[in-house]
């Protein structure tokens, strides 16, 4: 496991670098078939290279991503190394490990019939090219275990929260700012005031929602009255209500400003993963497991939320055990991963011979 953890690791995978995204998915595939004894479908989609397995009629998916947060040449400053019973390096803990810990899960079972594995390339900037894929990967199945890292401790996924972006744009009227600023209609001042409402939406809705208003840009010269203004804003929300009721109150943003007008686009990205769609899971793995399971719900998406969102019941967190994800100490705890990957097997295994899951 850690000849192939190394190996997957020094082939670096940023998103953005669509050949690097390529020459990764072409390691994962050989790695996967060398394991499996299958080779891959390789989809390419908008320049994104996509893997996926199928063996038979599918049951049960297993989840994952090869693409990284790390740009090329990451290796040169955070090197793959293993110290002290911890391996190191981009990506090691987001997610290449929980790759490694599907190949060896899988390689340790007697049938793989009703099986799929489907590995992406565009989580880290969004699955934009693989959403749709995911959900129909998932639709209609009895479970999809998500190879995302462990929580804090090792404890499973069981709750994500769903995402929204969007785009304010405020639109005014330019005027020279020292001659006649009257003239003009401050589309920087009516950004402010659309500011501080969206920040109050999260409070408004509830729930643990957040509404977080992020980049901004506007104006052109220091002494020209801005004509345009705009900001991102980041949502966070646990349930599809609150997604909706969100959405709907962005839509409704009004101006104060005379002469301003804003439009709002974007919307939801990722629905959540509901703690429901995960509960029978969690407990079919805290029976399965030899030693004590955690659980922990968390604001940070996964792919896992596009398979909750088609009704699949999804447990996620299967992942690597470790830290530091997207940041310098990334790691993994080398002696979880057999353990990890000997989880995985039971589970998918539970499944596939028809344990009850409630």
């Amino acid at each position: 496991m850690i000849d192939d953890l190394a190996e997957l690791v020094t082939c670096e995978s940023f998103s953005s670098d669509l050949d690097a995204v390529a020459r990764s998915a072409e390691l994962v595939g050989a790695m996967g078939a060398r394991h499996l004894g299958a080779e891959p479908e390789f989809l390419v989609i908008d320049g994104v290279t996509h893997l996926r397995w199928t063996f038979g009629e599918p049951r049960v998916l297993l989840l994952g991503h090869h693409d990284t947060v790390w740009p090329i040449g990451t290796l040169k400053t955070h090197p793959w190394s293993v110290v002290d019973g911890v391996a190191r390096g981009p990506g090691v803990f987001d997610m290449k490990s929980g790759l490694v810990q599907i190949f060896h899960a899988l390689a340790g079972m007697e049938s793989l019939d009703g099986v799929s594995v489907l590995i992406t390339g565009d989580e880290e900037v969004g699955s934009t090219t693989s959403s749709k894929l995911i959900e129909e990967s998932a639709r209609g199945l009895a479970a999809a275990f998500v190879l995302e890292a462990s929580a804090d401790g090792g404890a499973l996924k069981t709750g994500r929260k769903g995402t929204s972006d969007y785009q304010v744009e405020v639109y005014g009227k330019a005027a020279h700012a020292g001659l006649e600023p009257w003239n003009g209609a401050n589309a920087g001042v009516e950004l402010a005031h659309q500011i501080l409402a969206i920040a109050e939406l999260g409070p408004q809705v509830g729930d643990g929602t957040t509404v977080t208003p992020t980049v901004l840009s506007g104006g052109s010269t220091v002494n020209t009255v801005p004509a345009r203004a705009r900001v991102g804003v980041d949502v966070r929300v646990t349930t599809l209500q609150a997604q909706r009721q969100v959405d709907e109150l962005m839509r409704a943003l009004g101006t104060t400003v005379p002469g301003t007008r804003v439009e709002v686009s974007g919307g939801p990205n990722r629905p959540p993963l509901e703690e429901a769609m995960s509960a029978s899971l969690f407990a079919l793995a805290q029976r399965l497991s030899p030693d004590p399971l955690s659980s922990a719900s968390v604001g940070g998406a996964s792919d896992g939320n596009f398979t909750a969102g088609v009704g699949c019941p999804t447990l996620d967190g299967l992942g690597g055990v470790g830290g530091g994800a997207h940041a310098d100490h990334e790691h993994v705890i080398v002696a979880e991963l057999p353990r990890r990957a000997a989880l995985l097997r039971a589970l998918v295994g539970a499944v596939l011979t028809g344990t009850n899951l409630t």
